[in-house]
């Protein structure tokens, strides 16, 4: 009953959407779910479809970052799609589980819009300041992999 091992789960292979592009190599997904888990503690995440979807069509800016392993596909194929439209960056990590844990939720999640100020008050000129310098630098890494693929 208990002889899966955490090692052992974390080994099973990820089905990817055939969708999944630009994929997150293994460095960038990293960096991607650092900078997920710094805009958490800061307040300036959304989580889920329907919640980054409400996000996007009222304006709001930010990167999104999308889980490639979802299953049925159909809940996330209009999402590229409105970032696209409005002028946001969109990367594909390999694992829903994996974009979950640095949300620090315990639910896998679909997607998350990683916003530059918080939608409710106000956060540390300090925490502002490297949460911006992190993510500008995300955003560049992500530019550079969306025009390789293409």
């Amino acid at each position: 009953m208990g002889s899966d091992t955490e090692a052992e789960k974390k080994k099973t292979p990820v089905a990817l959407a055939p969708i999944a592009k630009p994929l997150a190599g293994k460095k960038l997904c990293k960096k991607t779910l650092k900078l997920v888990r710094r805009a958490s503690e800061a307040k300036c995440l959304k989580r889920g479809v329907k919640e980054v979807v409400k996000s996007i069509r009222r304006g709001n800016k930010g990167l999104c970052v999308i889980a490639g392993n979802i299953s049925p596909i159909d809940v996330i194929t209009h999402v590229p799609i409105l970032c696209e439209e409005a002028n946001i960056p969109y990367i594909y990590v390999p694992s829903k589980e994996d974009l979950a844990t640095a949300g620090t939720t315990k639910r896998p999640t679909c997607c998350v819009l990683v916003m530059t100020k918080p939608a409710k008050g106000e956060i540390s000129e300090e925490v502002k300041e490297k949460l911006k310098s992190d993510y500008d630098q995300l955003v560049t890494e992500v530019a550079e992999a969306t025009s390789a693929m293409f």
